[in-house]
């Protein structure tokens, strides 16, 4: 049998399961802090691991695997390095090799999520074993029969894998259906390596103790939680559950001190709240446009402010430090406009932002749509867009930690030097809320016509300085 000669201990251990849109850093952090002894990331899938860059954050002071549209696919810190573990959803070898060498040496194991397995599913296995430095470990649900199921997990062994984590559900089954420890329990009879046991959530777990249970009662060596763990993660805390606001504040402040997005922040926290969605907390996160929001939301707004006043003056400490080639891109500001504006979503409806007013503006005056040049700052990774419209730069001087944010910015710039209304709420343009009131695929004459793509109102590419590399600007 083929053994990887570097080891993460799969035996007696607590185990975050990888949960999609749940498995990010904050979630991960919070796991650790109440007893988790490993964490698996979100299944992220091969290609588009591929296609990010590894970058250093000395901001946040974390490993960012980032994507060609700037978005940040897989966020680690050194905190997690000896504990985290990167599940990924593969159906070639050797994507799956060159994604393991690409993020080996920033984690401390490496699963292949395989699901229903297929046949090629060993010799990826294989491959990771025999060309990585890390344990390689895999996640499978059950088979129909139990000498299928059997059949399989002694193939997967032969590859030489660390430990299997195993759902004792079947492929077509949902949480409701119980869970199969029988099963679990024979595939750890059978096999000489570490077995996970998975799926204990609905049936089994609510409570610290009742980990241990599920664990003897299949078996395993080892019991990795998913669910529970999602509802509450101090699950894994031996004194027992923390009270839900506790523990919703403390992954908050993870996910600010992270930069988490807001959005995955939120989807997290809905989660935990569950049956209290329609409290007035609820609704408050439900409304929340923001990660200040959502701090406003849980009394974190003193915490936010004063956390992003730190990352702020770490950005100036960095850019301080950086030669002066490197601080910020070199552009043309002959002849534009610039003013010291950002965009703040909270001041506008939901279906209304400055660039949607301006384009609005550019076409009832019969002009070019505006084009937006936005850079990135190599230092501290922001952004500054420059808008033209009519011939006429315009430019927001503060930098921004999103394309989109930075663009929103220009296009303000733009409207308050035309004395344009930018649609903050009190000030609409009215002609936008009438083309909003039409069916937008109509035209005057009743001629359907396809909506313009986002994508398509942004002629001129975002540049990642430094990288050679171009990618499409994103949307509104």
């Amino acid at each position: 049998m083929i053994v990887n000669n570097l080891s993460l201990c799969y035996h007696n251990k607590l185990i975050l399961a990888p949960m999609v849109r749940v498995g990010t850093l904050p979630m991960r952090l919070l796991a650790l802090d109440y007893g988790a002894d490993i964490v698996y990331c979100e299944e992220l899938i091969d290609i588009k691991m591929l296609q990010c860059k590894r970058v250093v954050n000395e901001v946040l002071s974390t490993v960012d695997f980032v994507a060609p549209d700037d978005r940040v696919v897989f966020r680690t810190c050194e905190r997690e390095q000896s504990r985290v573990v990167f599940q990924m959803g593969t159906s070639d070898a050797e994507r799956a090799l060159a994604v393991a060498r690409l993020i080996e040496n920033d984690v401390a194991g490496i699963d292949v999520n395989m699901g229903c397995p297929k046949e090629y599913s060993t010799k990826i296995l294989s491959t990771l074993v025999k060309g990585t430095c890390r344990p390689v470990t895999c996640k499978i649900r059950i088979l129909p029969s139990l000498e299928d199921t059997l059949s399989l997990v002694k193939r997967i062994e032969r590859t030489g894998i660390a430990a299997i984590a195993v759902h004792g559900r079947k492929r077509e089954e949902r949480p409701q259906h119980p869970v199969s420890c029988e099963v679990i329990k024979a595939i750890a009879e059978t096999l000489s390596i570490p077995v996970i046991a998975n799926g204990g959530s609905h049936d089994h777990i609510q409570q610290y103790l009742d980990i241990e249970d599920f664990r003897q009662a299949t078996a395993a060596s080892s019991v990795m939680v998913a669910r529970a763990a999602m509802w509450n993660p101090s699950i894994f805390l031996k004194e027992g559950l923390r009270p839900l606001e506790e523990v919703m504040q403390t992954y908050i402040r993870y996910a600010v001190q992270y930069d988490n997005h807001y959005t995955n922040t939120k989807y997290c926290l809905c989660q935990m709240l569950r049956e209290q969605l329609e409290s007035p907390q609820g609704r408050l996160l439900h409304a929340a446009q923001s990660s200040q929001e959502i701090c406003e939301a849980f009394g974190l707004g003193a915490f936010y402010e004063e956390t992003t006043r730190e990352l702020d003056a770490r950005r100036a400490e960095l850019l301080t430090r950086t030669p002066e080639e490197a601080r910020e891109p070199a552009q043309d500001d002959s002849g534009v406009i610039k003013m010291a504006v950002k965009f703040d979503r909270r001041v506008y409806p939901r279906q209304i932002t400055p660039k949607m007013c301006l384009l609005e503006w550019c076409r009832r005056e019969k002009l070019a749509q505006p084009v937006y040049e936005t850079v990135q700052r190599p230092v501290d990774r922001l952004f500054c867009s420059v808008v033209t419209v009519a011939e006429q730069k315009y430019q927001s001087t503060l930098w921004d930690k999103s394309k989109k944010l930075a663009e929103q910015a220009a296009a303000i710039v733009c409207l308050r030097s035309l004395g344009l209304p930018e649609g903050r709420l009190g000030e609409e343009s009215p002609s936008l809320h009438k083309r909003k009131r039409e069916a937008p695929h109509q035209d005057p004459g009743g001629k359907a016509q396809e909506p313009a793509l986002p994508g398509e109102l942004c002629k001129k590419p975002f540049v990642a300085l430094g990288s050679g590399k171009e990618s499409p600007l994103e949307g509104w």
